[in-house]
């Protein structure tokens, strides 16, 4: 599973791009993926786990979206 932050995502054209930790370029994310993921919305840095295919056109995708558990250091606080 491959790990990103969000770069951008535009909810009126339904697509944005994620920057991998890993990779020399960005990947394509649909709102479809959100919506299987039960995610409401993404914002620039925002922190995903996703897996990695190729689409028809060539491009990367992003599938299996889910944001990644926070570790004990980074809870929030009350």
């Amino acid at each position: 599973m491959a790990s990103g932050a969000v770069k951008w995502f535009n909810a009126a054209k339904g697509f944005g791009f994620i920057t991998p930790d890993l990779g020399p370029c960005d990947v394509f994310v649909h709102v479809s993926a959100l919506t299987a993921a039960a995610i409401d919305r993404l914002e620039p840095g925002d922190r995903l786990e996703f897996e990695l295919t190729q689409g028809g056109d060539g491009r990367l995708l992003a599938l299996g979206l889910r944001r990644p558990m926070p570790t004990p250091d980074q809870e929030p606080l009350p």
